[in-house]
């Protein structure tokens, strides 16, 4: 049985709570018994990174005329996929690192 916390919610139910959208994952790092749960602090702070990065990538995109608005709907379908299985895996109650901002999501949830 996975451990709950103060307010009755599943650790693992909040891991993968925080990549519904930016403002779960922004809530549990601010909320109290969330915020010194370290499964939980990963897995917000990985949807953070993993929001900043897209929006990053969606400007150079746009920018770059035809070919980027062409690949733009693909990247897009992408993140999608990640997403859900980023949701999957914290309601499995494991850590699923992507690349590069996984790392970073790490050392922030540790810190």
């Amino acid at each position: 049985m996975p451990d709950t916390t103060q307010s009755g919610l599943a650790d693992n139910a909040a891991g993968a709570l925080a990549y519904v959208t930016i403002i779960p994952a922004i809530i549990f790092l601010v909320m109290e018994p969330y915020n010194r749960n370290p499964f939980v602090k990963f897995h917000a702070w990985q949807c953070i990174f993993l929001a900043l990065s897209c929006f990053a990538v969606q400007v150079v995109l746009a920018i770059i005329p035809v070919i980027g608005w062409i690949i733009m709907p693909f990247f897009l379908l992408a993140v999608l996929a990640v997403v859900i299985f980023c949701i999957v895996k914290a309601y499995q109650g494991q850590k699923l690192v992507l690349p590069v901002i996984g790392a970073f999501a790490e050392k922030q949830a540790n810190s």
